[in-house]
């Protein structure tokens, strides 16, 4: 396996694994996806890497874009403390914490700006999901220059089809795809 990850140069960043997670996800499972995530984390933790955990959070739901569509939205029937990270995360006070208010992790947040404070050039990615929060963050990532590594089992798609596109189309062209665990011996 090739050297992969430079600890001190690598962040992971990982994205919408909150409470409010269905469980209409494809290929993976939410369950699998938070686990692989957990396991990055921990690994990342325990290198003393840098570990972003972003969620969407509001109060009032009048700061996250409400678009015009074609279609009516889902209806959001958003459990209590729906903005929380699941527990599985174990949410560390080394974590820096991202609230974003749209699709990608950079706009409107401090995200670019820590990274770079702390000389980091490559981000690994995971979360959920595939086509909209970890596409958008991995756009916006290439866009500023950041080297990617895309945990591939550790993110879903809302549909296989969605998670095979970005996986097939778009994630190639700008970083490098591994597994969780290819990753995680990269590190060790």
């Amino acid at each position: 396996m090739e050297n992969l990850i430079n600890p001190k140069k690598t962040a992971l960043v990982v994205i919408d694994l909150q409470k409010w997670i269905g469980n209409q996800y494809a290929p993976y499972s939410a369950e699998q996806v938070i686990d692989n995530s957990a396991a990055l984390a921990e690994t990342f933790r325990k290198a003393d890497a840098f570990v972003s955990l972003v969620h969407v959070s509001s109060k009032d739901m009048k700061d996250i874009p409400q678009p015009k569509l074609d279609t009516v939205p889902p209806s959001l029937n958003m459990p209590s403390n729906w903005d929380e990270f699941v527990p599985k995360l174990n949410v560390s006070e080394t974590d820096h914490i991202i609230t974003k208010k749209q699709w990608g992790a950079f706009y409107g947040t401090d995200l670019d700006l820590q990274l770079r404070r702390r000389g980091i050039d490559t981000i690994v990615l995971c979360g959920i999901a595939t086509g909209l929060g970890v596409d958008t963050t991995a756009r916006e990532a290439f866009m500023h220059g950041y080297n990617l590594i895309f945990s591939i089992d550790a993110m879903t798609g809302f549909s296989q089809a969605e998670h095979d596109h970005v996986k097939n189309f778009i994630f190639p062209r700008i970083g490098k795809i591994r597994t969780t665990s290819e990753i995680i011996k990269s590190m060790n």
